[in-house]
């Protein structure tokens, strides 16, 4: 199709190819195949479940690559406004009753004492009202508590990002999400000199709050820890967005002028491509558990890092060796094993391949990033899971998908069949054996994309999502599941989730 100049001028503005916005649309006419799935990871088969043994080994292995020195990262995807956690008092708000009347919001009103933002909301109310929050909900007054909450008139708690949210109470005080992973960090991810270093993504609009809320807090949790934080920031990148697209699949314009969305998760992996330490570990912002409660999570964290330390080891001697020349069969076949029984990585071809072809498989499926993915058992949370998928080279491997990478007809069947949950737990190496950065927009599988239907402004729109950053973003990546406890997933969808036990310190 032929792009105005105004059309020319907008990509050229957010760094977007003529061809690469062509793509795009293409993308949103023709949709995405679904994936070629084998059957679910499971215990045995895709996923290892540690035993206490493994755990220790690979917890001493993960600290003295520490106290040795090794580089490592906190990555915090933290992006985007909290509305959906409130989305139930937003709609209490806009409906027509004055007092609570169901489950979700009795239970809101009747514990909003337990909760770590209490205070200032007590305090805003003061302000707004000349009153309490607990005499304005004598007074029946519900809504404007509710409005004094997340309103921007009062705390703005449904505009501000997770990262920013009082989550948790302290001694004497309250902590937000975005401390309480400077606290877990400080845990398992501290280099040899006492150095964390901890990333979060955030949306530009948020970003001079993120900023303020660590050079408020910074000292105060240097001084907590014992230990020095080193904190940076970026947001996604304009040029990651992806055009909308009408029902009929041509562009969709607002003003005679192309509309772009942020193109989820996925585009995070030039955030990720960016930064530069050998381990690098991803987790949600709202993923974090009070001091109290962070043991199971740090011994876990330690253990997926010393897994994937021992396993980026043994790769890249195989890589080193590989690159020397030409093994002998007894060594390929052992790395053949590797491939299979750690990476799990399985064909059906390879074993019959000429030394030279089998040589040059090897390196290719050794020499990519590698990831070792925490996994809890599912007790029925929505989202991803782990699969063995078919690759367009023929092999299985595993990878995390999210149930739209699923054909409609055997959806239902493969995710009762599936035993485990991707919480996003994640530790992951970007270097090759060389010690080089991988370009990982090399490895991500641009067909794993999914459409969904928005609503803008009474238009019925078709957005496109690019690979999720833990999903097809990683598709071409070496992947290791890991059983780990599930009292390390903790996640705050609504914000009813803070009244729960592992959101409550003792």
């Amino acid at each position: 199709m032929k792009f105005t100049e105004k059309d020319l001028q907008t990509i050229s503005r957010k760094g977007i190819s003529k061809e690469k916005l062509a793509r795009q649309l293409e993308m949103l006419r023709d949709g995405f195949p679904y994936l070629k799935i084998e059957g679910p990871a499971v215990v045995g088969h895709g996923i290892t479940r540690p035993s206490p043994e493994m755990e220790e080994r690979s917890i001493r292995i993960w600290d003295e690559y520490l106290n040795a020195g090794g580089t490592v990262q906190k990555m915090v995807p933290a992006s985007g406004a909290a509305s959906r956690m409130f989305k139930n008092l937003f709609a209490f708000l806009e409906g027509k009753k004055e007092r609570p009347s169901d489950d979700f919001m009795k239970e809101f009103f009747s514990s909003i004492g337990r909760f770590a933002f209490f205070s200032p909301l007590n305090f805003v109310c003061m302000e707004k009202y000349g009153k309490s929050v607990y005499t304005l909900i004598g007074e029946g007054r519900y809504k404007d508590v509710v409005r004094a909450l997340i309103m921007q008139d009062g705390l703005n708690y449904g505009q501000l990002p997770k990262a920013l949210l009082l989550f948790h109470k302290t001694l004497g005080g309250a902590r937000t999400a975005i401390e309480e992973h400077l606290a877990e960090g400080a845990e398992y991810a501290a280099g040899k000199k006492g150095d964390v270093k901890v990333h979060f993504t955030v949306s530009d609009e948020h970003q001079p709050l993120a900023e303020a809320r660590i050079e408020e807090i910074q000292g105060i949790m240097e001084n907590e820890t014992g230990k020095k934080f080193d904190i940076s920031f970026s947001v996604q990148k304009p040029s990651t967005d992806t055009v909308a697209a009408n029902s009929d699949g041509t562009p969709y314009r607002e003003e005679g002028e192309l509309f772009f969305r942020p193109g989820g998760h996925g585009a995070l992996i030039e955030n990720l491509n960016d930064l530069d330490a050998d381990v690098i570990f991803i987790k949600n912002v709202d993923n974090v558990v009070p001091d109290a409660l962070r043991e199971p999570t740090v011994r876990a964290k330690k253990m997926l890092g010393g897994i994937l330390v021992a396993t980026k080891q043994k790769i890249n001697e195989y890589c080193r060796r590989l690159d020397e020349g030409l093994p002998s069969e007894e060594e390929m076949n052992d790395m053949l094993a590797f491939l299979r029984e750690v990476l799990c990585v399985e064909n059906d071809f390879a074993s019959k391949m000429l030394p030279i072809d089998k040589a040059a498989y090897l390196l290719r499926k050794f020499n990519r990033p590698l990831r070792v993915c925490g996994m809890v058992i599912n007790e029925g949370e929505p989202g991803g899971g782990p699969f063995m998928v078919y690759s367009p080279d023929g092999t299985v491997q595993p990878q995390i998908l999210e149930s739209t990478q699923l054909d409609p007809r055997h959806e239902k069947k493969l995710l009762k069949e599936a035993s485990h949950f991707n919480p996003v737990d994640l530790v992951v190496s970007i270097r090759n054996w060389k010690g080089e950065k991988f370009n990982l927009s090399e490895y991500v599988d641009p067909s794993t994309g999914f459409i969904s239907q928005k609503s803008r402004g009474g238009n019925e729109i078709k957005a496109l999502e690019l690979p999720g950053l833990w999903n097809g973003a990683m598709s071409d990546w070496n992947t290791i599941f890991v059983e780990v406890p599930a009292e390390t997933f903790n996640p705050v969808k609504t914000v009813n989730d803070l009244l729960r036990g592992a959101h409550q310190p003792s």
